[in-house]
């Protein structure tokens, strides 16, 4: 199989400004835990707070480039991968092109000329961590970008596509666009939930774009929002991963295979009517020092596997080693990453 440009994502490209917090910073800024949210008003001085911490660490990230980035590293094959999304026309933009060349993805930015590349807060407290984004550029991207034929060029040779559902928030009609090709050309089209707000003030944009997902990922906090939303009154992610699994679908050529994570416990996959647990690789509490990135990684784990045409067990226990090894250390996507 010829594997140049076979899986590429798109999304919302982010500088991550990851720092160790405390309780009073999340109650100083009205910020939960174990969540991901967009960035407010009230949210905005503390990007600031967090860059004059002495341990900040700055990360070209954003959900889908994550899994995309890990993907290639797990493959080990030159230019297997590529990426659109957009920034700005910044120093944090030309950071975030070097990186992820470096990464040996292949980089299609839309550079918005007006506005700073988007950033993300990542609060870490005691292991656990909370996302915080401000899109700035990531917001502006167009579907005409995608339409440049340099650009579809890239769609054309991909056989695997794999967006976030942040990317619902920015340009629906580059995702639509996107599945009905995939759709047309028999090809795998990959969403996650990515977060309960995606769930519940996205609804009408995921429903629309669910209809060609062949692969669904999330986590059970994300799943559970989306069964309170569609009024399924029931909290079993089991139960829940079968009935998006049996959600309508647009194209026949490929069942739709569901698959959640729960942290520790096992990771549920429905498939053809059935529900299948896989258990993840425990990790001490001692030895777990940052879960930022740990969904990303098993996505890109998981795809890595899955463009191998590897079976669905195979694709998991890949997706549960992404997780674990990145979840030992900080901001551990990039060290991995400057091995390649």
């Amino acid at each position: 199989m010829a594997y140049e440009g076979i899986l590429l994502g798109m999304g919302n490209p982010l500088l991550d400004i990851s720092a160790v917090v405390d309780e009073e910073f999340l109650k100083k800024y009205d910020i939960k835990l174990n969540n991901a949210i967009l960035a407010e008003e009230k949210h905005l001085p503390m990007y600031e707070e967090m860059a004059a911490k002495p341990n900040v660490e700055y990360i070209a990230g954003g959900a889908t480039q994550n899994s995309i980035k890990v993907a290639q590293w797990m493959l080990q094959i030159p230019d297997a991968t590529g990426y659109i999304g957009c920034i700005g026309k910044d120093k944090f933009g030309e950071e975030m092109k070097k990186n992820s060349k470096a990464a040996g993805v292949n980089v299609q930015y839309l550079q918005d000329e007006s506005t700073p590349t988007g950033t993300c807060a990542v609060c870490v407290v005691g292991g656990e961590r909370s996302l915080i984004a401000n899109l700035s550029a990531a917001n502006c991207y167009k579907s005409d970008h995608l339409k440049k034929p340099e650009n579809w060029a890239l769609v054309e040779k991909a056989k695997y596509f794999y967006i976030a559902g942040f990317f619902l928030t920015v340009s629906p009609d580059s995702i639509q666009v996107v599945a009905e090709h995939a759709a047309a050309k028999n090809k795998v089209f990959a969403m996650n939930l990515s977060a309960p707000f995606i769930c519940e003030f996205f609804k009408d944009a995921q429903e629309k774009a669910l209809l060609y997902v062949d692969f669904v990922f999330g986590n059970e906090t994300e799943a559970r929002t989306f069964s309170k939303v569609h009024g399924w009154e029931t909290d079993d992610v089991a139960e829940i991963a079968l009935k998006i699994s049996q959600w309508p679908k647009a194209s026949g050529t490929y069942k739709r295979i569901t698959v959640i994570t729960q942290g520790a416990d096992p990771v549920v996959v429905a498939e053809d009517g059935k529900v299948k647990q896989f258990p993840v690789i425990l990790l001490p509490k001692e030895k777990l020092v940052d879960t930022n990135g740990a969904g990303d990684a098993f996505v890109g784990g998981f795809l890595s596997q899955l463009i191998q045409e590897k079976p669905i067990d195979v694709c998991v226990k890949a997706g549960c080693y992404a997780s674990n090894v990145i979840i030992r250390r900080f901001f551990v996507v990039e060290n991995l990453l400057a091995s390649i």
